[in-house]
């Protein structure tokens, strides 16, 4: 397990008037709960974590292939497959109130249908060890739900309106890159309530067996993340960044600390890790000392100091 960061370098933010002990959450569907990567690295290094998508009822999941790698990058149809509300709060909530009890909590939350997010906010409510509620509405590989209500200003609005009458609690709105124009979409869910926005979610793609000319995917499409997206990542943080005034959590492509260096600077306050933890199950430590030692080097003594510094 990697060695703890040097204490040059403060790396706690503030978020949601909570200070949490470094700028790193995780990307959803990319690390569970935690309870998996915790024989790898110490999750309570997160700032906080942001579990896999939540739904009302049981979802069983896309059919057929579900990883497909690319170039700098991977295709994923997962679908969201996840045991429902009920087993997440009984199993995964239960467990990080044993092994991190101090971590913070974002839960992600996802659904078909307004009432279904609501729903499960409903059953979270009850829960004191959520943190924030992050609404996956930018999901591509959900025939219902997820891509309408991202690519849809007043679907959009809806949905966070919605929300945000169902809870106090700090809501975060994940938006999908798959848009003409992000920064629309951005602002009609600050406008609706949302405390701050994450993104970006996985691009659309394809991939095609060249000998057979079959889809790779029963799905035909699937979602592209990795490194091949930090640029477009990057770009769409720092457009949403000149528009809101809302916190920004940036995601996409996160290898290594001059990534999450980067975001920073374009506006992220926040910065998730995702495809990253298939490939290197400690990279939280690791890019954490990185990050330190990367301050240091250029004499920022407070990571939060760097947060929409670029020029």
């Amino acid at each position: 397990m990697p060695h703890a960061p040097h204490a040059s370098t403060d790396l706690s933010i503030e978020m949601f008037g909570r200070q949490l002990v470094s700028p790193l959450t995780v990307a959803s569907g990319t690390f569970a709960a935690g309870r998996e990567y915790a024989e790898f690295t110490d999750i309570t290094r997160l700032g906080a974590v942001t579990t896999k998508g939540v739904s009302l009822t049981p979802w069983a999941g896309n059919t057929g292939k579900r990883i497909h790698e690319t170039a700098s990058g991977l295709l994923n149809s997962i679908g969201l497959q996840n045991p429902g509300v009920e087993t997440f709060c009984e199993k995964d909530l239960g467990w990080l109130a044993d092994h991190a009890p101090d971590l913070p909590v974002i839960v992600n939350v996802s659904g078909h249908t307004i009432d279904d997010y609501v729903g499960v906010i409903e059953r979270l409510e009850r829960e004191p060890a959520v943190f924030a509620y992050e609404l996956n509405i930018s999901c591509p590989n959900v025939d219902a739900g997820g891509m309408v209500f991202g690519t849809d200003c007043t679907a959009a609005a809806g949905v966070v309106a919605a929300a945000r009458a169902a809870t106090k609690r700090p809501l975060i709105v994940k938006l999908s890159p798959n848009v003409t124009d992000v920064t629309a979409i951005a602002r009609a869910v600050a406008d609706a309530g949302a405390d701050a926005v994450s993104l970006i979610n996985t691009l659309l793609g394809t991939a095609i067996d060249p000998l057979t000319g079959r889809f790779v995917f029963d799905r035909r499409v699937a979602g592209l993340s990795g490194p091949a997206i930090k640029p477009v990542a990057l770009r769409m943080v720092w457009q949403c960044a000149q528009v809101l005034d809302i916190p920004i959590i940036g995601m996409g492509g996160v290898t290594g600390g001059c990534d999450v260096v980067e975001f920073l600077r374009a506006g992220a306050t926040m910065v998730a890790l995702g495809t990253v933890n298939f490939g290197d199950p400690g990279a939280v430590g690791r890019i954490l000392t990185e990050l330190d030692e990367l301050c240091a080097r250029i004499g920022v003594t407070h990571v939060a100091d760097l947060i929409g510094t670029a020029a």
